[in-house]
């Protein structure tokens, strides 16, 4: 590098270095120590920016503006850089004032600025001397060629004019011979290219330092542009790929293109000369340019109005001061601002200067918002309140303090001003368009979703749907009005709804009430509403009228939604107790004939007041119809009265039927009945209950009748009336309440079918020719229950005379709870007829019974006769060689292998267990003779042979104990056997055969023909 032109002055400073580093190789290991921190640190990565920046203030010197433009009237400049990386070099061209002598002795010289004083380099954006550092990071031997001159620096060179001072031979060895390259600049050749001032020239070292140049180099983006105003345009080009990034200012506008795609962003700037007790802590350098600037820049929408609530692609996140640092940044936009910076240039010093910094930047951030278009995109640039760094933190904190005073939340009304947060109102959960419409009525209403989080870190007030109602409930709109809020309401959510429980609704009458529940919407049947004014209805004003009020729990004025009125129901209940009830019997009769209802529809019109032909009030429900059927067979001392006919003449008798006048029987119905303590208004409730519980599982929880239906008034028939009464009973629906059993819920979840009370009621009292239904048998009935039951004329519905309980089977009577105990009860009545096949019959059914009550009396066989004898005195014959032992006494008479089962049913004893049956006779021990043709098996090979065969000093043919049968001739020997062998029924054939064996074939031969076969 020797022999060329030195315009700057390189000999001279480098001599100035290589005496001060003879005089003190502790000046080498500083200056060493000090450029190795910085390219290896603070700079490593930030070669581009750094080239930028000085590109920057080259341009701010050459116009006179200052490079951070930051006040309205201080202009952004017209810099141009290209940056070109081609075959291992980085060259970066820019335009504006060319290299001076003083800016090769600030690049040479480590933060001592050639930045200092008044002018354009007061506010630089290079500001401390060290930012070249960044060049040495990547290349070894960096060169400024510029119009003025060219200058470069070598660590070869350098390393040759340090390895001849021999006082830093052994800083050389510890420092394994790196040394402060930028120390020592040379005079160099070269020129920068056409229509540029100065090229900054950087053949990197290696290929990992052209990897670094290449990333930094495409993550360039709008961020440069907007924090290097001076800059209009900037040039990348990567191995012929190149790429235009321009900015365009339009006062507090920019558009940056990256290639032809534009973004939008809107700049807010604030700046001045900071006050000296700001700036006491920071270096001289710093205190002599005291000049301050901070500026947002916002991406907006292409409109330039609407924030666009996020930063670009490729835009880094942090604060710039004004370039990039590594103080996170949480809000969409970018700050860049003169804070004083660590060594490093990576993190922003703390101090008074940055506190002030950090307060102008919040109130010119609020400024900013101001500005922005009324939307509510303006709540994305709420400050988060968890920062992400100490910095953004404090930014945060002093933005959130100054923005419940600021205007700028978007009214709901849009031609309103903007509202401050601290008097803003949000409607929380609102549907689509109810703000705007509220807007003119609710002062501080803001636009937006209250989901939103800005508003709830801004404070701002909540008005849920319930609080809304109430805050409109002084509100004087007219009807009109009130249904546009209702359209608007419409959209809420269904859970929404339930909130609006108190809202002002608007009624026909003029006034005003609170809630849609219970009022009446105006539709077919209010065409003349004066015959219903007795009746104290709340209707809607038809202006206001609207399907919300439905779903609020309005009902629509039909007549059978008028009948659901309360109101309707209070005045029907009331009736009975006005001086004048007709004005309300006449109304409610009018509705009930408009509504077509039927009988039983609407219970509670039983209560309305009506005149009877007396001239007496009475309840509808106390009245019957004239000519009814009812009226046809209660008895002429029942408490009923009849209807006036005039009444009757007037509105029908569908119409009084409906309104609960009785043509035939009332009918109850009731839920939940609990058969501890009913609560039924019907004759012997009580009693039906305490029955109903004694066919259930006996448990301390009562049980539950689910539904009960109940004819009423059974108790005022007429006695002679009931063959016409039991007619009205076969038509529905009181047949169902006769014929279907009550479900009743049990205590472990199970349930059970008992029957009804009307069945219940029936069966107790004499309703078929005075007598009982438990009392008769129908007509081709069970002959087993012939002479027990009195055969009577029934109704011809089957399905009813079944729930009367008359009988018509022994297994459906039997079947019955108290079934076994009535049959039981009816065989010991001496005055009814059982013969003794009969008898036997039901014996061997009883026998099959679970459980009964042991009967006083007992219907047995005494001899040949059937008699009805003291329980005492009769036994159960278990055994038929005992019969002759105790002939003398009353026999319950069955199949012998039902005696056990009969005799634990009627708790009576066995003949087996009284009789002692022990042989007083001698007998001869003979072999069974041989019966032709009839198998033996099962026969004892021996009997003993008795003439004659006493028993406890009684003749009998035969008797069988202890495993020997013991006979008197041959028909008591054939039973021994018989009896012995278990068949029993072969006893007749067996002595046939043994008194005369030659007649086997004929005797077989006939008992062939026996319906039960041998």
């Amino acid at each position: 590098m020797q022999g060329q032109p030195d315009p700057f002055g390189t000999a001279e400073l480098r001599r100035r270095v290589l005496d001060a580093w003879t005089a003190s190789p502790a000046r080498f290991r500083e200056d060493a120590n000090a450029e190795e921190d910085y390219a290896l640190g603070g700079y490593r990565d930030r070669v581009v920016v750094e080239l930028a920046q000085n590109a920057a203030d080259a341009a701010a010197r050459e116009g006179g503006a200052r490079p951070g433009g930051t006040t309205p009237q201080d202009p952004p400049g017209a810099g141009r850089l290209r940056l070109t990386l081609s075959g291992g070099t980085l060259v970066a061209a820019n335009t504006g004032a060319p290299l001076d002598a003083a800016g090769v002795a600030a690049l040479s010289t480590l933060r001592a600025s050639g930045k200092r004083g008044s002018g354009p380099d007061e506010a630089a954006v290079g500001r401390f001397g060290v930012g070249f550092a960044a060049a040495v990071a990547v290349s070894d031997e960096p060169r400024i060629s510029s119009v003025t001159g060219a200058v470069a620096w070598s660590r070869a060179a350098a390393r040759e004019l340090a390895e001849g001072i021999p006082a830093l031979a052994a800083e050389f060895a510890a420092r394994s011979g790196h040394l402060p390259v930028l120390r020592l600049p040379f005079a160099a050749d070269g020129t920068p290219p056409e229509g540029f001032t100065t090229a900054v020239t950087l053949p990197l070292r290696d290929e990992d330092a052209a990897r670094l140049v290449r990333a930094l180099l495409a993550e360039t983006g709008p961020a440069l542009l907007l924090a290097l105003p001076a800059l209009a345009v900037v040039e990348i080009e990567i191995d012929g790929q190149r790429q235009v990034l321009t900015a365009s200012h339009d006062g507090d506008g920019v558009t940056v293109t990256v290639d032809g795609r534009a973004s939008r962003w809107r700049t807010a700037a604030a700046g001045g000369q900071a006050d000296p007790g700001l700036m006491a802590d920071r270096p001289a350098e710093e205190r002599a340019r005291p000049a301050w600037s901070v500026r947002w820049a916002v991406p907006v929408e292409p409109d330039g109005q609407v924030p666009a609530g996020r930063l670009p692609d490729g835009t880094s996140a942090v604060v710039h001061a004004p370039t990039p640092t590594d103080e996170p940044l949480g809000l969409p936009a970018l700050l860049l601002a003169s804070f004083p910076l660590s060594p490093d240039r990576r993190h922003v010093a703390p101090g008074p200067l940055t506190d002030f910094l950090v307060d102008q930047a919040a109130q010119a951030y609020a400024g900013l918002l101001r500005g922005l278009a009324a939307t509510v995109a303006l709540l994305d640039m709420v400050p988060s309140p968890v920062g992400r760094g100490e910095l953004d933190a404090r930014l945060g904190r002093a933005i959130l303090a100054r923005l419940p005073e600021t205007a700028f939340l978007p009214a709901a009304d849009p031609s309103a001003p903007r509202i401050r947060p601290r008097d803003a109102v949000i409607l929380d959960a609102s549907p689509p368009g109810l703000a705007a419409y509220l807007a003119p009525v609710l002062s501080g209403l803001v636009a937006g979703s209250a989901r939103h989080p800005g508003y709830g870190v801004l404070g701002v007030r909540r008005l849920r749907l319930a609080d809304l109602a109430d805050t409109l409930t002084s509100l004087d709109r007219d009807p009109a009005w009130w249904r546009g809020l209702y359209e608007a309401l419409a959209a809420a959510a269904s859970g929404e709804l339930g909130e609006l429980g108190a809202l002002p609704v608007p009624l026909a009458d003029g006034r005003q009430v609170r809630g849609a529940r219970g009022l009446l919407l105006p539709g077919p049947g209010l065409e003349h509403t004066e015959r219903l004014a007795p009746l104290g209805l709340r209707i809607v004003h038809p202006d206001a009228a609207h399907p919300l009020l439905a779903r609020l729990g309005a009902v629509e004025a039909t007549p059978r939604g008028i009948l659901a009125d309360p109101a309707v129901r209070a005045a029907v209940a009331a009736s009975y107790e006005e001086e004048d009830p007709e004005p309300v019997a006449d109304a409610v009769l009018s509705l009930v004939a408009a509504a077509r209802l039927q009988p039983g529809d609407e219970p509670w019109l039983a209560d309305l007041a009506l005149p009877g032909d007396d001239g007496e009030w009475y309840p509808a429900g106390e009245l019957l119809l004239p000519g009814g059927p009812l009226a046809q067979v209660v008895a002429a001392d029942s408490p009923f009265g009849t209807a006036d006919p005039d009444v009757l003449k007037r509105h029908g008798a569908a119409t009084l039927e409906a309104a609960g006048v009785l043509a035939t029987f009332g009918l109850l119905t009731a839920q939940d009945v609990a058969l501890d303590d009913p609560d039924l208004d019907v004759d012997g409730a009580v009693e039906w209950a305490a029955d109903t519980r004694a066919r259930l599982p006996d448990d301390p929880v009562p049980p539950v009748a689910a539904e009960v239906r109940a004819v009423r008034d059974l108790e005022l028939v007429d006695p002679q009336r009931w063959p016409q009464a039991l007619e009205l009973l076969a038509v529905p629906p009181l047949r169902a309440a006769l014929v279907e059993p009550v479900r009743v819920l049990l205590a472990d979840g199970r349930h059970a079918d008992v029957p009804s009370y009307t069945a219940w009621w029936l069966r107790r009292h004499p309703v078929l020719g005075g007598r009982r239904p438990a009392d008769v048998r129908a007509a081709g009935a069970d002959p087993l229950l012939a002479g027990l039951y009195e055969e009577a004329a029934l109704p011809a519905d089957p399905g009813l005379a079944r729930a009367l309980g008359v009988r018509t089977s022994l297994a459906d009577l039997l079947a019955e709870p108290d079934g076994p105990d009535e049959l039981l009860a009816r065989l010991a009545d001496r005055a009814r007829p059982v013969t003794r096949g009969q008898l036997r019959a039901l014996w061997t059914a009883l026998a099959g019974v679970a459980d009964a009550e042991p009967p006083d009396r007992v219907r047995a066989v005494l001899g040949t006769e059937v008699v009805v004898a003291e329980a005492a005195d009769v036994l159960v014959l278990d055994a038929p060689d005992l019969w002759p032992l105790v002939a003398a006494r009353p026999l319950v008479l069955a199949p012998y292998d039902h005696a056990e089962q009969l005799a634990d049913l009627l708790d009576l004893p066995l003949a087996s267990e009284v009789i002692n049956g022990s042989v007083d006779s001698a007998g001869e021990r003979l072999l069974i003779p041989q019966v032709s043709r009839v198998d033996m098996s099962g026969f004892p090979r021996e009997y003993e042979a008795h003439d004659p065969l006493t028993v406890d000093g009684v003749a009998v043919p035969w008797r069988f104990t202890r495993g020997t049968v013991h006979a008197s001739g041959p028909d008591g020997l054939a039973c021994g056997l018989a009896w012995a062998s278990g068949r029993w029924p072969q006893r007749h054939l067996i002595a046939a055969l043994l008194r005369d064996p030659e007649a086997a074939a004929r005797l077989l031969a006939e008992a062939d023909l026996d319906p039960a076969a041998l």
